[in-house]
């Protein structure tokens, strides 16, 4: 793969326009398109200060190689493993380059997202397949059971509990990921 394919790959695959990774790189736009074209050759600096916009070295952009295609589909056996403590997770799509994370979670009786109230920079929702599991947000607390869902601003305080006595599952989405 060309220098030119390869640049353009990487960007599109960590989901950038042209604009955010110039402006990452702290360079012109104008350059990142003119590189993408294979107009212009950059120089060593000049390509390694585009690559510090991923962050990515050198080494790794030139043995990165192109997916022949997208992976669209995933069975079970190939979502990623994301589980903490008691509280199994599993992602659907690949851990990098994303805009949305939809996971699977399943609750054991007793299991929590910990003794703390967790807080980032997101919206989530979710839906209960099986059991049932307590979840606080901000002020708020509520025992939902299969078919019952949620959907808020992660950035208010937050925590999930198996109050139960069955396995809970859930599926969750959040946009952005908060990995």
């Amino acid at each position: 793969m060309e220098l030119a394919e390869r640049l353009k790959w990487l960007r599109t695959r960590h989901g950038l326009s042209q604009r955010e990774l110039a402006r990452r790189a702290g360079v012109n736009n104008s350059l990142i398109s003119q590189i993408e074209q294979a107009a212009v050759n950059p120089s060593v600096a000049t390509l390694k200060r585009v690559l510090d916009g991923f962050p990515i070295s050198m080494g790794e952009f030139f043995s990165l190689e192109q997916a022949p295609r997208r992976q669209v589909f995933f069975r079970g056996h190939e979502l990623v493993p994301m589980s903490s403590g008691q509280v199994q997770m599993w992602l659907v799509g690949p851990l990098h380059g994303r805009r949305l994370a939809l996971q699977r979670e399943l609750y054991p009786p007793g299991a929590d997202t910990g003794p703390g109230m967790l807080s980032n920079e997101a919206e989530e929702a979710g839906l209960v397949l099986r059991g049932e599991i307590e979840v606080t947000v901000g002020e708020h607390c509520c025992l939902l059971r299969a078919g019952d869902g949620y959907y808020f601003d992660t950035r208010e305080p937050h925590r999930f509990r198996n109050i139960g006595t069955e396995v809970c599952e859930l599926v969750s989405a959040a946009t952005p990921p908060t990995f």
